[in-house]
């Protein structure tokens, strides 16, 4: 199983950017085609729809209306739990691997760093700490071309609910996820996680997502390409 997020900075061709901004600093990175984006900051409603439904339209080409239906529906409660838990960009693929059918979701949130002395590298172990005491999955501090990070890689159990099961009782199956936590120098940290309940797809979206990560920018406000590591991190 691949496990390793610091890969070649491999930034894929036409590919869809995304961003959020932290507060002064512009963070910038490729996705792959084949991921479509989530509407989280979509606040009106009839036009979230939309955009959902042109999603299901575009994720499934050739599938039927209830099949699409399903998808749109799926992707409308997960985007409604990604607003709640205040995430600021996501995207869902849908992908045949080895004939079988394969999804993935990638989303990046905003956070206050831990308090931490040593700047950006100092914070990221402060990071990489309390993740390890706080949970099992394998960390590891990172490079990365924008600034020193942190990867966490594991296994979590998730749940669906009784609306999407077919005997109506909710589900619990396992999600297999990396999250890489990127520490800013105003104290704020920005969290990228791939998660994926389909492991035969794992190889495919984990290298993906590593070179998503890899292609992680970071601007100041003029505009000027800002590396952590290079900036007393």
């Amino acid at each position: 199983m691949t496990t390793d997020t610091d890969l070649p900075a491999l930034i894929p061709t036409h590919a869809a950017p995304g961003g959020v901004d932290a507060d002064d600093i512009h963070v910038r990175w490729v996705m792959p085609e084949i991921f479509h984006d989530l509407p989280v900051r979509e606040a009106d409603e009839d036009e979230a729809v939309r955009l959902l439904e042109d999603l299901a339209d575009r994720a499934l080409p050739g599938a039927g209306e209830e099949d699409r239906t399903r998808f749109a529906v799926i992707c409308a409660l997960s985007t409604g739990d990604l607003m709640a838990a205040g995430v600021d960009y996501a995207s869902i693929c849908v992908t045949a691997v080895d004939e079988s059918l394969c999804t993935a979701t990638v989303f990046v949130s905003l956070t206050d760093s831990p308090e931490a002395t040593g700047g950006v590298r100092g914070t990221a172990t402060a990071l990489a700490a309390v993740l390890r005491r706080t949970g099992t999955d394998e960390v590891s501090e990172i490079e990365l071309p924008c600034g020193p990070a942190v990867s966490s890689v594991g296994i979590r159990e998730t749940e669906l609910t009784g609306d999407l099961t077919g005997d109506g009782a909710p589900e619990t199956f396992p999600t297999w996820h990396i999250r890489v936590c990127v520490p800013l120098p105003n104290a704020t940290t920005v969290i990228m996680e791939m998660q994926t309940p389909t492991m035969a797809g794992w190889d495919v979206f984990s290298t993906m997502f590593g070179n998503t990560v890899s292609s992680l920018r970071l601007f100041t406000a003029d505009g000027t390409r800002l590396i952590t590591s290079e900036a007393g991190g």
